[in-house]
C-alpha cells in the first residue's frame, strides 16, 4: 500500500508518501519566521500559510516518490487535535483527493502519530510506556498494542513545551522557546537556581508554577544570569519528565519507555532518561529528532498500521480540535 498524508494541524504544512513501511518521500514547509515576530502561533496567520504550501508540497512528494498521485492506494490527514483553522485545510485536501481517485481516507489523531513515530518502520507495535512532550500537550500513556491506549497521567496546565515558550519570552528568547533555552542551558548551571518540580506524588504534570517561579524570580537578579536560568528551567522539566516515565514503567510493570513530540528533542531529556532507563533496567526507544516534531511521516505511518488492520474512515467525519487519544 502507497500512503499519501498530510499534517496541518498547527503551524506546519507536511506532505509525506509511504510504501509500505519504507518512506518515499518527506517535505515540511515551516512556519516558525512567520510567527516568531508574534511571540506564538496566530491561527489565521497559519491557515492562510498552509493553503499557499501544501499543492507545492503535495507536487514536490509526488515527484521525490515518483509517482503520480493517482497511483496512491489511499489518503490520510491528522483530523486533532490542533488549530480547527489549520486542521481543516490538509483534512480537506486529503478528503478532496480520496473521493477524487476512489480511495481510501483515514483520519489520524495527531497523538497517535506521536506514539507510534519511535516505532517508524516496524510492524509491531510493542507494549510500553509512553511519554508525549510538546507544545500543546504532555502525558504518560501506557501502550497495550496498537489502539489499545490507557492515559496514565497528563498536564493539568502548561505543557512543557508551553512552559519552554513562556518562561523564553520571559528572559527575552525566541520563538520557539524550547531550542533558544536548550542553546544557552549548555554553558549554564542547572544547580545555580532551585526551581520547583510540582505534583511530585502524582502522575500528572504541571509546569504553570515554574513558569510563575521564574517571573518572580528574574527582578532579583543582577549579572549575567541567563544561561544559569535557562539551565535550571531545563533541568526542572526534564527531571519531572523522567521521574514520572520511570515511574509510569515500573508501576505498570513495562520494560520499554518510549518518547515522543517536539520536547523530546532536548538532547539533556534524551540523555539523561536514556540514562535512567539504564539503571532502572528498562529498554529506551524514541525516534529521529525530525520525526519528533510536527510532520506527516507519523501520520501515514499511523495509516498503514491502521490499513492493515482494516481501519478506514468516513470522508463525513469531521476534524475535532480537542480529538482526546482513545
Amino acid at each position: 500500500m502507497t500512503i499519501l498524508a498530510l499534517e496541518t494541524s498547527c503551524d506546519e504544512t507536511a506532505v509525506a508518501i509511504l510504501r509500505g513501511r519504507e518512506l518515499a518521500a518527506s517535505e515540511v514547509a515551516s512556519q516558525i519566521a512567520e510567527h516568531a515576530k508574534f511571540g506564538g502561533v496566530v491561527p489565521e496567520v497559519a491557515s492562510r500559510n498552509h493553503l499557499v504550501h501544501a499543492p507545492r508540497l503535495l507536487d514536490r512528494v509526488a515527484r521525490e516518490a515518483k509517482i503520480d498521485i493517482s497511483q496512491i492506494d489511499a489518503f490520510a490527514a491528522t483530523s486533532g487535535p490542533g488549530l480547527a483553522s489549520s486542521l481543516m485545510i490538509g483534512a480537506s485536501i486529503a478528503k478532496g483527493l480520496a473521493i477524487g481517485f476512489g480511495k481510501p481516507y483515514l483520519a489520524i489523531n495527531h497523538l497517535e502519530g506521536h506514539l507510534l513515530s519511535p516505532f517508524f518502520g516496524e510492524t509491531e507495535i510493542r507494549p510500553n510506556v509512553s511519554l508525549i512532550a510538546s507544545g500543546g500537550h504532555t502525558m504518560s500513556i501506557l501502550v497495550r498494542r496498537l489502539g489499545d491506549y490507557e492515559i496514565i497521567g497528563r498536564s493539568v496546565d502548561d505543557a512543557a513545551g508551553e512552559a519552554f515558550d513562556k518562561i523564553a519570552k520571559l528572559l527575552g528568547l525566541g520563538y520557539p522557546g524550547g531550542p533558544e533555552i536548550e542553546k544557552h542551558a549548555i554553558k549554564g548551571d542547572p544547580k545555580r537556581f532551585d526551581l520547583p518540580r510540582s505534583m511530585p506524588d502524582s502522575a500528572n504534570f504541571s509546569f504553570s508554577g515554574l513558569k510563575t517561579a521564574v517571573r518572580y524570580l528574574l527582578p532579583k537578579l543582577k549579572g549575567d544570569y541567563l544561561a544559569d536560568v535557562c539551565a535550571s528551567v531545563e533541568e526542572a522539566i526534564v527531571d519531572v519528565l523522567i521521574r514520572k516515565a520511570i515511574a509510569a514503567a515500573k508501576k505498570h510493570a513495562v520494560d520499554l519507555v518510549t518518547i515522543s513530540g517536539g520536547v523530546s528533542c532536548n538532547r539533556t531529556l534524551r540523555k539523561q532518561l536514556d540514562e535512567a532507563c539504564k539503571r532502572h533496567r528498562l529498554e529506551f526507544k524514541t525516534a529521529e529528532p525530525w520525526l519528533c516534531t510536527d510532520n506527516a511521516a507519523m501520520i501515514a505511518f499511523a495509516a498503514v498500521l491502521k490499513l492493515d488492520n482494516g481501519a478506514s474512515s468516513n470522508v463525513t467525519e469531521e476534524i475535532d480540535p480537542n480529538l482526546a487519544l482513545r
